[in-house]
């Protein structure tokens, strides 16, 4: 079997087992808990999402971002992340489930709580809460209004699957919040999908 072809089952295996889960108990902590183990036993298989099939993003690019799979109704995607050092997403929330998980290299998560309670148009105030250091067989399951900011330190490029309850282009609502003005407003997309 080729490797795409190992590729593509390995994936409709795990989706189909994601949403098996999902669809039985919901979005939760709980159910999120089950699906993050089978995004890193995926990852795991890091001949699948190997440098010639996915390249790192050109040198004057922090990122690269490709689209793995998708239900045909743009929900249960998958994405590949290749981010290089000193990438940084500010804090912000999906609106949708998310469980990320390392194939290699070490993707800082920090955790934050909301402190305002959202009645005032842009204006969102956090606290930080706890760091997760996302690598191999070690992730980070994010319900819809979890917030968290993302860095990526070091030298090295890292290698990340990103597993969404709906696929980032349909996520037309999600916030990010700025620390130092408490402030937010509508995130957008951020890189082009490679699809």
């Amino acid at each position: 079997m080729s490797l795409a072809a190992q590729r593509q089952s390995a994936v409709g295996d795990t989706i189909e087992s994601i949403r098996n889960i999902v669809d039985k108990g919901g979005v939760t902590r709980a159910s999120l808990a089950e699906v993050l183990p089978l995004v890193e036993e995926l990852a795991a298989r890091s001949e699948l999402w190997n440098e010639a099939d996915y390249p790192p993003p050109e040198a004057n690019e922090r990122q690269a971002r490709y689209l793995i799979a998708e239900d045909p109704n743009q929900t249960y995607a998958l994405y590949l992340n290749v981010m290089r050092p000193g990438k940084r997403i500010p804090p912000h929330n999906h609106t949708t489930w998310a469980c990320v998980a390392g194939v290699s290299g070490v993707e800082f998560n920090d955790v934050y709580v909301r402190t305002d309670d959202g009645s005032q148009p842009d204006v969102g105030t956090l606290e930080h809460s706890h760091t997760v250091e996302v690598g191999p067989r070690n992730g980070i399951a994010l319900l819809p209004d979890d917030i968290h900011a993302v860095e990526i330190r070091g030298d090295a490029v890292i290698r990340h699957l990103h597993m969404y309850g709906r696929a980032l282009e349909t996520l037309t609502e999600r916030l990010t919040f700025d620390l130092e003005t408490g402030r937010c407003q509508i995130m957008n997309v951020g890189v082009q999908t490679r699809r």
